[in-house]
């Protein structure tokens, strides 16, 4: 089992939501993380049954025990009229929770009892490289960092089933889409956008939709936690800028295969990509674990400049280039961005062997780069 950063800091005497996508590893980090806890999985039919015919019998169970340790409701999105009984036990007995699921956008768009503000919330997400023993850069690149997925010696066919069943089957039924001929060739026009500019109008043409649908369906992708957007750093620009957003999937291997990029070999951009990719979910995942309440954008000029991405209020300008001999021609959107804006730390990732640096720009080899990381050494 791998040990996860996220250990609920700040959970001690309150109640949470835990979120996160399908297989990132939630049930078996609870079951370690809360070994001693009453545990109800509404995943199993048949407790899904037994609860949504007689919601009262989360109070019984709580009037028998009196439990000191949180209960844990796994797979609460399925029932969510079961939060009114959750709510009660929180302001009458005091009890507390950890309400776990999928997705949160069938108990946000209900409106069903979201317990008043009482819950805090937590996420997980796929594996980051602090907490892989022996990270594998090329097989995260390639196939993504799903616990599952990760560990498997053939992951394809277990990324063909997780699209299969969970992106598609799942996410149709759950928003309830009727055209699911234009969501399934969405997912692939979407991957095909992934760490792009989203171009709404394009991506309609393609799926022979409206752009209103387009983004309802991005919508979708948001709150079920499949993916999320970057928007573009805008404070003050002193040139002409780019403000749309980009969008990221939440996993490498899933973006990849939808693309039908099964191996990504270096020295090409779509290597590229999936590290740029990487490196952003790395950013947005020690953040959150983190509680630090940073945003990570990106910065493009009309002339096409760009600076992959911008932590904060410029505490990092990060530019992510695939080759192993970083030189002064890649430097160009680091150094306009500079000229505009007080940046506290300059830093190309990239394959080079050596730290290094040019003028006040970093060079920083990417196994380098994910220590300092999750070493706190880069963002405080």
């Amino acid at each position: 089992m791998y040990l996860r950063r996220q250990v609920f800091e700040g959970l001690e005497n309150e109640s949470c939501f835990f979120w996160g996508a399908r297989q990132t590893g939630k049930t078996t980090w609870l079951k370690h993380m809360f070994s001693d806890s009453i545990y109800i999985d509404l995943l199993i039919n048949s407790e899904f049954l037994r609860f949504s015919r007689n919601p009262d019998l989360l109070r019984e169970i709580v009037e028998v025990n009196n439990p000191v340790k949180p209960i844990i409701i796994d797979e609460v999105q399925r029932l969510p009229e079961l939060l009114n009984e959750v709510h009660w036990l929180m302001v009458n007995k005091g009890t507390r929770f950890i309400l776990s699921g999928s997705s949160p956008r069938k108990i946000i768009r209900s409106g069903v009892n979201l317990l008043g503000g009482r819950a805090l919330r937590f996420e997980l997400y796929p594996l980051v490289s602090s907490e892989i023993k022996d990270f594998n850069l090329k097989k995260v690149l390639n196939w993504g960092s799903l616990p599952k997925h990760y560990l498997s010696e053939k992951p394809k066919k277990l990324i063909s089933a997780y699209i299969g069943t969970y992106l598609r089957d799942e996410i149709i039924a759950e928003a309830k889409l009727r055209n699911i001929t234009a969501f399934t060739k969405f997912l692939e026009s979407a991957a095909f956008s992934n760490g792009e500019i989203v171009n709404y109008s394009n991506i309609a043409t393609d799926c022979a939709v409206s752009s209103v649908t387009v983004k309802e369906y991005f919508s979708i992708l948001e709150d079920t936690l499949i993916g999320r957007f970057v928007n573009a750093y805008t404070r003050k620009p002193k040139r002409r800028i780019v403000s749309s957003p980009k969008f990221y999937f939440f996993d490498i291997g899933i973006a990849n295969y939808l693309m039908r990029q099964y191996e990504v070999n270096e020295r090409t951009e779509a290597y590229r990509k999936s590290l740029e990719h990487l490196i952003y979910l790395e950013l947005f995942a020690y953040g959150k674990y983190n509680d630090l309440d940073y945003e990570i954008t990106y910065w493009r000029t009309a002339a096409q400049t760009e600076v992959d991405f911008i932590v904060g209020d410029c505490q990092l300008a990060i530019e992510v280039k695939a080759t192993d001999n970083v030189q002064n021609k890649h430097l160009k959107g680091l150094k306009q961005f500079a000229e505009d804006y007080n940046v506290e730390r300059l830093i190309v990732v990239s394959k080079d062997k050596y730290h290094r640096k040019i003028d006040n720009i970093e060079i920083m080899p990417i196994e380098m780069f994910l220590n300092e990381l999750w070493s706190n050494n880069l963002i405080k």
